[in-house]
């Protein structure tokens, strides 16, 4: 019991992600990996799950369910609904099965949605039935992952029809929950964004305070840091964060595979498409609301990059229903 990167895509379209998301318009997250490496998107595996339902659990339960334990016979039996209370996206299915199964491995878990799907305001995602005290036990740690998550995949989906029309995608950022990033950037996913690095460890990001710190070197502190990166790790994509024309003129030149349009207006994201003329990707920051993002967008930029959506995002309202 477990689900992945890959294992979603497949059973969204059948296929495998480097195979057919580079050629479709559906999330592109392959497109955007198979930009940074080589290797094939990585997956959640059935392990880190566990291991995440595990440390929930332990949190929340500690030395025992005082309340169910002492109130619900041990025998007791029931059945019930996870239901939406609005319209969402959902994410998070597998650590809700996971949650209840490690209580009790004979609960029994009915999905009526999957992973990456709408859902109407009254609409059943899964259903759950055996022991009472499991279910009563697991029902915060569950929903906790559950609407957290696809809390994050419904503001992703928000973001995304904003854009429709314009050829950008949206990309998510290392503002995550700490222990849940890949969880968080599934999420993302199943709204239909764009991973961007999952950690400092695979694109060489160059920002403005790496640039402060060398901004004696000759010819550019760009130049300088795009050449020591290539050096270093010739295998690894490189951004550089340019707050102005002329740090984008440097960067192209310098030979970066991306380059972060910070803060920029529309009319000056424009002017940096121009000027980098298709010799690198190009990625707005900053400043990006919903009511922002589709002129970002339109300003021809390869991608707009989106904190809000893991950062801060609202858990959407899911209740578990008890069936009489």
């Amino acid at each position: 019991m477990g689900t992945s990167f890959r294992t979603f895509w497949r059973s969204r379209c059948g296929a495998s992600p480097r195979v057919r998301f580079c050629t479709q318009s559906i999330p592109k997250l392959a497109c955007f990996w198979a930009f940074l490496h080589s290797s094939p998107v990585p997956e959640i595996s059935a392990e880190e799950i566990t291991a995440a339902v595990r440390a929930a659990l332990a949190e929340d339960v500690g030395r025992g369910d005082a309340t169910s334990n002492s109130t619900i016979p041990a025998d007791a039996l029931a059945s019930a609904r996870f239901v939406a209370r609005e319209a969402m996206v959902v994410a998070g299915l597998a650590f809700v099965e996971c949650a209840f199964r490690e209580l009790n491995s004979e609960i029994s878990c009915r999905k009526l949605k999957r992973d990456g799907d709408n859902c109407d305001a009254g609409e059943v995602i899964l259903e759950i039935s055996g022991s009472a005290r499991s279910i009563l036990t697991g029902e915060r740690v569950a929903l906790n992952f559950l609407q957290r998550l696809s809390g994050i995949a419904t503001a992703t989906r928000e973001f995304v029809k904003e854009i429709e029309g314009t050829d950008a995608e949206i990309l998510d950022t290392r503002k995550t929950t700490p222990g849940w990033r890949r969880f968080e950037k599934y999420a993302v996913a199943c709204g239909g964004g764009t991973n961007h690095r999952l950690g400092l460890f695979d694109l060489v990001m160059i920002k403005d305070n790496h640039l402060a710190a060398l901004r004696s070197e000759q010819p550019s502190a760009i130049h300088a840091a795009v050449a020591r990166a290539r050096e270093q790790y010739p295998e690894l994509k490189v951004e550089v964060e340019a707050d102005e024309l002329s740090q984008v003129e440097q960067a192209v030149d310098a030979g970066a595979d991306m380059i972060l349009l910070d803060n920029m207006s529309p009319a000056e994201l424009c002017e940096a498409v121009t000027l980098v003329a298709g010799r690198a990707k190009t990625e707005a920051s900053g400043g990006v609301t919903l009511e922002t993002v589709a002129e970002i967008a339109a300003s021809g930029v390869d991608f707009v990059s989106v904190g809000a959506i893991t950062h801060s995002v609202r858990a959407v309202d899911i209740g578990l229903d008890f069936i009489d």
